[in-house]
């Protein structure tokens, strides 16, 4: 509160009409003081709000802050810092892994950050762990909207709270309210999973950075009809503002949060080679039948950690059944690898269309090796075999009007077509796809194959899928997945409709290795017509639809069971041979974590249900619900949420939500993502939504060690150098405080005013 004070004005003998000259000046001298008094609170304040503030401007950064644009101009604020710790046990055919993130505040205010990440497609996400000092807060399954309302309340109370949600089965949104200025957050996320197991290699994929993907527009529309002729327009990606996070460009900004992994590896047979196929690793054993796999340090979060390991000799188990008794309830998980007919026999003739994603975000190393992989299938082509290929980006072209024979001339016009190509545009994977698909009654007697390569970076997924379920027919397709970080969602869940599988390939020297392998499988006889009966009624078994298999792919059966009793067996045909193979029940070996995956395997269930119109989505929910809660998983219905019961950001104290940016994968091409200009002056694949390129600052990078107390193996935190202009979603005002400013302006005004009216009165006298 400001004091003024009062000066007497004294009539002195001389000058009877008027102050005396020392008074004046000494009134004078008393309105400096004030003033002075007034400038010095208005600049306190104005300083205490910036102390007490997320917000910069670059003259204020400190060396190797960044930098997020906020919603004012010319303002910033530092974006949360986030280290990330990765431990995995693998334990026969199922692994367990937890997630450490630690969410880092370089502010002087309090922030909420938002991360979106990457986990596996079919994991079952069930634990959610908040580290606060020397305090763990175990989160809570609850249905979605009264999950998001619990944080938000929490929010709103000053609580910390952390907020997991799924915005596809692939890609998870973690919310973390209230940290305080200089502080560190630790989250702590679990999942389990099932091993992959491919031509006797088994194989653990953990992703580590979520691709930019390109969302259509609204414009790009269908509209849902009613009764009476109105209906509602959709968009395609009605989520898209919740899967855009900012990205740095890597040419101005070093990779931001680092992570270290650790495997231990237990496989259940002696270990042959054990492979790190896009990181450097320490392989060591640990003990008799584990071995423990390390990162040489800590790595940056853009590219996809994928291991393979097989038996000694090669020899891997043909079969697997394991059980587990949750509850009073019994689980079983079996694997069944048919045989391989024998390479005498001769290939059927095929109807094959290749189709390679040219669009702007297969730029750099994903184009390569898109096209070396589409060369090499060319090279494969028997000449009995008939042949097309397509291109897409946000356009599309058919090379040939329909399939032609696979001769010399055909295959040397295609290879040059392909050699040819250039990435650029938007990825309208829609068309593409419906082009492949479309039969025109072709030849019954020859298969009917399509390869389909793409890094899958797209947001309306479930438009590609409906799109494979009207158009499939009798085409069986076949999902090649490019580039270091590809949308296993999208390409697991295509070939599982399309009744293919779905190959990856994360670099060049993959390319020929894992196409010679693919074209095997399209080479030869598939088994079909798979049945699965338990001797024992009432069993429970998932998937409900039953995939083609192809040579070296096992069978996976995840199944609730009465009893742990009787017999299981798989049947089907191997071509024109039956094939079959009984499995007792009582000799499956103890597993963990089968009730996890059996309850994750029937959400799957209930969402292909819902795409293939066999239920409704309204039902497809209430199952998914009741499967989530009943088994503590995260799923699209549920989420997990965590809340302190102590509030810690003081009443008052403004919060500011900051996204964290996420890496560049490795080997994309930035301007062809974001800011370069294509032909017709096109936009790139997903320019609306990107960084233009170009640094604010430059600045050394900081390092920051985090959450050592509570994690040992915590990675050293990097912040990285500024990133080019990205707006935050959301943010909060200071326009509580600068009102208050405002007001002292005013009243030093009004004093001003009044010392001016009293020096015209003086010199009037």
């Amino acid at each position: 509160m400001l004091g003024f004070t009062k000066s007497r004005i004294s009539r002195t003998e001389g000058n009877p009409r008027g102050p005396g000259i020392g008074a004046l000046r000494r009134s004078g001298k008393t309105a400096a003081r004030v003033f002075a008094m007034i400038l010095s609170t208005v600049a306190g304040t104005a300083a205490m709000q910036v102390a007490a503030s997320p917000y910069m401007s670059p003259d204020e950064v400190r060396s190797g802050t960044l930098l997020l644009k906020a919603v004012d101009e010319g303002r910033y604020v530092p974006a949360p810092l986030v280290g990330t710790d990765v431990d995995v046990t693998v334990s026969g055919p199922t692994a367990r892994t937890r997630f450490t993130q630690h969410f880092y505040n370089p502010t002087q205010g309090w922030i909420e950050g938002v991360y979106v990440f990457p986990m596996p497609e079919n994991s079952a996400v069930d634990t959610l762990k908040m580290v606060i000092g020397g305090r763990v807060i175990v989160g809570e399954v609850q249905e979605r909207q009264k999950a998001k309302a619990i944080y938000e309340q929490a929010k709103a109370e000053g609580k910390k709270a952390g907020l997991l949600e799924q915005e596809r089965p692939n890609i998870f949104t973690n919310s973390v309210a209230n940290i305080g200025p200089g502080e560190t957050v630790v989250i702590q996320i679990e999942y389990q999973e099932a091993v992959k197991q491919t031509g006797g290699l088994f194989s653990l994929r953990v992703p580590l950075v979520v691709a930019p993907r390109f969302n259509p527009k609204p414009v790009v529309q269908t509209v849902d009809f009613g009764s009476g002729g109105w209906g509602r327009v959709s968009d395609p990606v009605p989520d898209r503002d919740r899967i855009q996070p900012p990205v740095l460009d890597p040419r101005v900004s070093p990779p931001t949060n680092p992570v270290t992994l650790a495997v231990r590896l237990q496989a259940g047979f002696p270990l042959g080679e054990v492979k790190s196929h896009h990181h450097a690793v320490h392989v060591e054993t640990a003990s008799e039948g584990l071995q423990l796999i390390k990162f040489d340090g800590a790595s940056a979060a853009d590219k996809d950690f994928e291991l393979t390991w097989q038996a000694v000799g090669g020899n891997a188990p043909s079969a697997g059944l394991f059980r587990e008794q949750v509850a009073g309830s019994d689980y079983l998980l079996a694997f069944v690898t048919p045989p391989a007919l024998p390479d005498t026999a001769k290939p059927a003739p095929r109807d094959i269309v290749f189709v390679i994603d040219n669009s702007g975000s297969m730029g750099g190393t994903s184009m390569v090796q898109a096209k070396d992989s589409l060369l090499y299938g060319l090279s494969r082509l028997s000449p009995e075999d008939r042949f097309n290929v397509v291109r897409f980006d946000d356009t599309m072209d058919q090379l040939f009007p329909g399939p032609v024979a696979a001769d010399d001339a055909n295959v040397r016009q295609a290879k040059a077509f392909v050699s040819a190509l250039q990435a650029s545009g938007g990825t309208v994977m829609v068309p593409a796809m419906r082009a492949a698909l479309q039969d025109n009654g072709g030849d019954a007697g020859r298969l009917r194959q399509v390869v389909f390569l793409t890094d899958g970076a797209i947001g309306n997924e479930t438009e590609l899928f409906e799109t494979i379920t009207a158009g499939l027919g009798r085409s069986r397709l076949f999902m090649v997945g490019i580039g270091s970080a590809p949308n296993a969602h999208l390409m697991t869940r295509a070939a599982e409709m399309g009744r293919g599988s779905f190959t990856y390939i994360g670099s060049a020297a993959q390319v020929e290795e894992r196409m010679r392998a693919l074209f095997a499988k399209l080479e030869k006889p598939a088994v079909t017509n798979l049945v699965v009966e338990f001797s024992e009624k009432g069993a429970d078994v998932t998937p409900k639809v039953l995939p083609d298999l192809y040579a070296g792919e096992p069978l996976t059966v995840a199944a609730k069971v009465p009893s742990l009793s009787g017999t299981v067996e798989i049947s089907g045909a191997i071509g024109n041979q039956p094939w079959s193979v009984t499995l007792p029940v009582a000799k499956a070996a103890d597993g963990k974590g089968l009730s996890k995956l059996w309850a994750r395997a029937r959400i799957s269930d209930a969402e292909i249900g819902a795409i293939l119109g066999t239920s409704s989505r309204a039902e497809a929910d209430r199952r998914i619900l009741a499967l989530a809660l009943d088994h503590g998983l995260l799923s699209r219905v549920t989420s997990l949420v965590a809340v302190d019961k102590t509030p810690s950001r003081p009443a008052g104290a403004l919060l500011s939500r900051a996204d964290v940016p996420l890496n560049l994968p490795a080997g994309w091409d930035f301007d062809k993502v974001f800011g370069a200009k294509r032909h017709g002056g096109q936009p790139a694949d997903i320019a609306p939504q990107g960084p233009s390129p170009g640094p604010l600052l430059q600045d050394a990078s900081l390092v920051q060690a985090i959450a050592a107390a509570h994690q040992p193996t915590a990675s050293v935190v990097k912040a990285a150098q500024p990133v080019s202009g990205v707006k935050l979603p959301s943010t909060a005002t200071n326009a509580a405080s600068l009102l208050r400013i405002g007001f002292l302006m005013l009243l030093a005004s009004l004093f001003l005013a009044l010392f001016a009216f009293r020096q015209r009165a003086a010199s009037a006298w």
